[in-house]
């Protein structure tokens, strides 16, 4: 349990090489994320803050889904949007030296940048919303309150014979939307 040790302080220096488990052992599980980012097992919400935790640090996204997986089994689960969500965002800097960290709902930080990139695309529910890449493969959706600030900092540039609005993160221009839109 020495990752759950970790979790305790927010430490994510300490993932599992999940990439590099392939396990002979394979099924599913009732787990679902839900799009709020909500854990549940068999319908019923997962409360155990740590336990919901623990499972994100085993959690893997293959060609044909999301997997928990362990040196022992890989088990599917649903996700129903991305499997996390972002759900603070820290800015410092200004112009094209700013630095936007984001945390999910399960205390992991990036800073969006060259290796964490922020990009808009449509939800399952045909929406467009912002999202970061996290980790092989995983994202998170920004909160619509985060995506609020994110707005508010946004400049325009002209991109692709178009002007556009984003932001700068990590020496990164991130497009959030046309002049136009």
């Amino acid at each position: 349990m020495r990752y759950a040790a970790a979790l305790e302080g927010g430490d994510w220096r300490g993932l599992p090489p999940v990439e590099k488990w392939n396990p002979e052992r394979v099924g599913a599980i009732d787990i679902v994320i839900a799009a709020d980012g909500t854990w549940f097992h068999e319908g019923a919400p997962i409360r155990r803050a740590r336990l919901a935790k623990l499972f994100s640090t085993i959690l893997r996204r293959d060609e044909d889904g999301y997997y928990l997986v362990t040196p022992a089994e890989k088990l599917k689960i649903t996700v129903e949007d991305a499997p996390f969500v972002a759900v603070l965002m820290n800015a410092e800097g200004e112009g094209e030296d700013r630095r936007l960290t984001f945390t999910t709902n399960m205390s992991e930080s990036v800073l969006a940048g060259a290796e964490h990139p922020l990009e808009m695309r449509a939800t399952p529910q045909g929406e467009w919303a912002p999202y970061i890449k996290l980790r092989q493969g995983l994202d998170a959706r920004i909160v619509r309150s985060v995506y609020y600030d994110l707005v508010a900092m946004a400049v325009r540039r002209h991109m692709k014979d178009r002007d556009v609005f984003g932001v700068w993160s990590g020496g990164v221009f991130f497009p959030l939307a046309g002049a136009d839109d």
